[in-house]
């Protein structure tokens, strides 16, 4: 086989003159090519090719790793791509052509070599897109180049990037290399094979293995020997190698094929057969292009599963990896590629969320209900978790899901929040709602308290409901979007606003009976105080006993709607009974004061001692016994006042009775202190004895005056006077009668005295001037005692039986010592 290829190579170089003959007749379309080719593609310091912008350096010959490839691939406009590309790359020994079958196949314009020179053309790694399909192509520095020597760790490194890099890796390498060991590059693929095996190793524990293509390009085939025995040889020597390779334990017993697959393909050389060469370079372009094609070797398991804007990360980092020295762990670059690229995405998703959620933090902040929040907070969410997904979904789908969970998690986090705060708010306002139906449905007379208190809490639930629901909307109740503790929260302060009301209520009925029952005692009490009796207690126990229970029915009526309990009625009705009893003492109090009982006292005394027993005023004469009929009606009217004086009926039966009140630590009310057996005293005994003594000295008045009206009766005048008065009284009579000025006044006078009797102003009239004269005799009195002074009138006041002296006894005691005074003086 060396002999063949050592002749073809000296034909080639010193053709003789029939084949250079028909290598000149040919159609010309091979120099053509070989001319356009040089044309469109020329070296600059053998580095990079004229002209050339569609084309970037990836790794230079120093080892770097360029900046610029995201920014181009955006050019060559693949960021949107996402899994919507492909890679390939080409390796093989230097000057073997690489650069110009890519550029055959994939439309490229990589430098090629100047056969004139036979040098080292690509230096690093290139890389272009192909022309018209979203392939990205990869141009590695040759294998064993004299350039480099023996420094053979470059060439292991790109090797080694490229088949982590790349679905599809061609393997480019002459017919007559086939068999060789070093001129195959077996032993490069065998060193980048035995680095990458802890990668395929661990591979095999996440699933199935990522697999990669290795399609052997076999040039120069002059089809003597048959491709299946070319194809044959290079398996064999790839199967001996993976045998001869030092695996871990874990992939012992792995396989070539389970990680990679084989395709060979033949070219024709590409100067003595041309035309074939031409074509079939064009079948074989068709097998990364067209995807109906049988042979299509862009196969979706040889994807690596990078978003197309994450490429320049993913192989910067397996770069990294592989100047490191360290295992390249293709999955982990992977995860480390998704980590950066996922976290950006997921930054400036969140970022526009907070933007979002911004506006209507601060109302929420402030108290106020925002309407429709449950569904602001479920768009931006969706938004945010949308444009994530759109962008972050074609990475790594482990580090996509973290990152997602991460991402939901901040969001969720920022509108907890909101959430809760807009329960809160809801909350009030469901309460100061509530407040309201209740103020308004408890207005008026005619309404049911528990109705109204059910139907205001079943509105406030269903209210506080729909809200809560409606802002839970945007999370779930396992990360703490749940609302119903806020519920019961509210249903135990609803409960509460009701209780109060119930009890305002209750006061305001309670309050409203009492009022009605202080109207219903009043008029009763007083018609019983106007004509007393013995049994006047009784009376009034029996119109207070029947009044309360019809107060203690009105309530138990209303008091059904309220849902009290049966304590709650004993105490409310406990209460009604001291407030009716309060009312009727009241009411015993205004009818039993000083000036009401002595003015009901003298009116008792008048009717039994000015009248008979048919109601007929007496008129008394000097027959009559004054004296007896004093004393009787002066007794029967002061036994009324130890009849005031204690609430004391016949029947005990009828005395109601009242709880102790309960003690408590704070400070008792008036009704705590109520004291039952105290309010049943009316009259104190020094009060008795103050109204007696102040009633005697009425009826003394009454007694006089009924003395003085029997002497004024007994009196007679003579006839005769008669006479003489008209006798000496004739002229001044007449002066009178014709004198207009008096007989005017006289006229005057008795009209005047008509009009008084007929008024019956006889009577106080003469009260009048009685009180008068007595005043003045009084301070008459008290002047002559001031003027003429003796000792008796220095001797003390004596006291009164009760050990006190008041005004009016003082007063009497001086009436009495004037009188002494002027009988002496008589």
């Amino acid at each position: 086989m060396d002999m063949n290829v050592q002749s073809a190579q000296n034909l080639l170089r010193d053709p003789p003159k029939d084949i250079k003959e028909i290598m000149d007749a040919s159609t010309g379309q091979t120099k053509a090519a070989l001319d356009v080719a040089r044309a469109n593609v020329a070296s600059i310091n053998g580095h990079t090719p004229s002209g050339s912008k569609e084309i970037i350096q990836i790794i230079n010959d120093e080892k770097e790793f360029t900046k610029d490839l995201a920014q181009q691939i955006n050019s060559w406009g693949l960021r949107d791509a996402g899994f919507g590309y492909d890679i390939v790359a080409v390796f093989g020994s230097q000057s073997t052509g690489k650069s110009t079958l890519l550029n055959r196949l994939f439309g490229t314009n990589f430098g090629v070599m100047d056969e004139a020179k036979r040098q080292q053309t690509t230096k690093g790694i290139w890389m272009c897109k192909g022309s018209d399909m979203n392939v990205l192509v990869m141009d590695v520095e040759g294998a064993d180049g004299r350039e480099r020597g023996e420094d053979q760790d470059f060439e292991r490194k790109a090797a080694l990037f490229s088949l982590a890099s790349s679905e599809v890796m061609i393997v480019n390498l002459w017919e007559h290399q086939v068999g060789l060991y070093q001129g195959a590059n077996m032993g490069l693929l065998k060193t980048v094979f035995e680095v990458n095996l802890g990668l395929f190793g661990k591979r095999t524990k996440d699933g199935p293995n990522q697999r990669t293509l290795l399609l052997f390009v076999i040039r120069d085939h002059l089809g003597t020997t048959p491709l299946s025995n070319l194809q044959q040889t290079l398996t064999t020597d790839l199967l001996r190698i993976w045998d001869s390779l030092s695996k871990p334990s874990e992939v012992a017993d792995a396989k070539l094929e389970d990680y990679f697959d084989l395709a060979f393909t033949g070219l024709p050389h590409k100067i003595l057969a041309a035309d074939a060469f031409e074509s079939e370079v064009q079948e074989l372009r068709k097998k990364f292009v067209d995807k109906t094609n049988e042979g299509y070797y862009f196969k979706s398991g040889y994807h690596k599963r990078i978003p197309a804007d994450g490429v320049a990360l993913y192989m910067e980092g397996i770069w990294e990896q592989v100047q490191s020295n360290k295992d390249l762990d293709l999955p982990t670059q992977q995860e480390l590629l998704a980590q950066f690229r996922c976290d950006e995405i997921s930054s400036v998703a969140l970022e526009e969320f907070n933007l979002q959620a911004k506006s209507r933090r601060r109302p929420v902040e402030t108290g106020n209900v925002v309407e429709g929040l449950g569904k602001l907070m479920s768009s931006w969410k969706t938004t945010a978790l949308s444009r994530y997904d759109r962008d972050a979904s074609r990475y790594h789908n482990g580090v996509y899901s973290r990152k997602r969970a991460e991402l939901l998690a901040a969001i969720d986090s920022s509108l907890l929040p909101l959430f809760v705060g807009q329960l809160k708010n809801i909350h009030k306002a469901v309460l100061v709602e509530f407040k309201s139906e209740l103020a308004l449905g408890l207005q008026g007379e005619s309404y049911n308290f528990a109705e109204v208190v059910s139907s205001a809490k079943a509105k406030s639930e269903t209210n506080f409901s729909e809200g809560a629901k409606e802002a839970a909307a945007a999370g779930n109740e396992q990360d703490g979007w749940s609302w119903t503790e806020e519920l019961e929260l509210l249903r135990e302060e609803v409960q509460a606003v009701a209780d109060q009301f119930r009890s305002d209520e209750t006061k305001k009925m309670v309050n409203a009976i009492e009022r009605s029952l202080k109207r219903q005692i009043a008029e009763p009490v007083e018609v019983l105080f106007i004509k007393p009796t013995p049994d006047i207690w009784d009376s009034v126990l029996i119109t207070y006993r029947d009044v309360l229970l019809t107060a203690e029915s009105k309530y138990l009526q209303k008091a059904k709607s309220f849902n009290c309990t049966a304590e709650e009625n004993k105490s409310s009705l406990e209460t009604l009974r001291r407030r009716a009893w309060t009312a009727l003492r009241t009411k015993i109090g205004e009818l039993t004061s000083d000036t009401v009982v002595l003015g009901r006292l003298r009116t008792q005394f008048e009717e039994q001692f000015r009248y008979d027993v048919h109601g007929v005023p007496r008129v008394w004469k000097p027959g009559d016994d004054i004296d007896a009929a004093f004393r009787k009606a002066r007794d029967e009217t002061l036994e009324l006042i130890p009849l005031y004086a204690k609430i004391n009926p016949k029947d005990e039966s009828l005395v109601p009775s009242f709880n102790d009140p309960v003690s408590t630590p704070a400070p008792p009310s008036d009704e705590d202190i109520f004291d039952f057996s105290s309010s049943l005293v009316i009259f104190p005994e020094t009060k008795i004895i103050d109204l007696s003594t102040r009633f005697r000295r009425d009826a003394d008045a009454y007694y006089v005056e009924a003395k003085r009206s029997m002497v004024s009766s007994i009196a007679q005048i003579p006839l005769w006077m008669y006479g003489v008065l008209v006798v000496l009284g004739w002229n001044e009579a007449m002066a009178v009668l014709f004198n207009p000025l008096y007989f005017t006044l006289l006229l005057i006078s008795v009209a005047g005295a008509w009009i008084t009797i007929q008024l019956g102003l006889v009577g106080p009239l003469f009260q009048v001037a009685r009180t008068v004269t007595n005043e003045v005799q009084r301070q008459a009195t008290k002047k002559l005692r001031e003027q003429f002074a003796e000792p008796q009138l220095n001797a003390p006041i004596p006291a009164s039986s009760g050990g006190s002296r008041n005004s009016t006894q003082e007063e009497d005691w001086e009436d009495k010592e004037a009188s002494r005074y002027e009988r002496k003086l008589r």
